[in-house]
């Protein structure tokens, strides 16, 4: 039940680092992408505590609780080393990257789950988490196309987008 714990911390977490972010990029699409998230991660914290919220206040950290890594806690704004100013494509790819290790958490957590109402939070949690990781990648492809497309236009075979 402490990965109960820690995963509404880590929920939270997302919440405010993506709201954050919101309130620092001038790019309204970004921003759009950084409120859309910052409501996702909102709503698993809530159903956390709905499913869970009297279990979760009786709860007293373990030493290995209080020295996971939260893949948002301590995140500040988005910075590429060598770079003043993250790029669009810059923010998609770390955004994607903290999705994946969300997904890589929850997995872990889903594998030491106790009851059947835990496995089945931490799976639909997965589930939300890859979507947000899938849509993250598209907005990658879709932002890096222009940079790599050298092919004339008129002539070749090109995958749909």
């Amino acid at each position: 039940m402490n990965d109960m714990k820690f995963a509404l911390q880590m929920e939270h977490d997302g919440e405010r680092y993506y709201r954050e972010q919101a309130s620092l990029i001038k790019n309204k699409g970004i921003r759009s992408v950084c409120l859309l998230l910052a409501d996702e991660e909102k709503h698993h914290g809530e159903l956390l505590e709905k499913k869970f919220g009297s279990k979760l206040g009786t709860l007293s950290d373990t030493d290995a609780l209080a020295q996971a890594k939260n893949v948002f806690h301590g995140l500040s704004a988005i910075k590429v080393d060598g770079v003043e100013k993250a790029s669009q494509l810059d923010f998609y790819r770390i955004a994607s990257e903290k999705e994946k290790e969300s997904i890589e958490l929850y997995t872990k957590y889903l594998a030491h789950a106790k009851s059947d109402e835990e496995k089945q939070l931490f799976e639909f949690l997965i589930r939300q988490e890859t979507h947000h990781y899938e849509i993250l990648e598209a907005f990658v492809a879709f932002v890096k196309r222009p940079e790599d497309w050298v092919e004339n236009a008129e002539f070749g075979i090109r995958e749909d987008y």
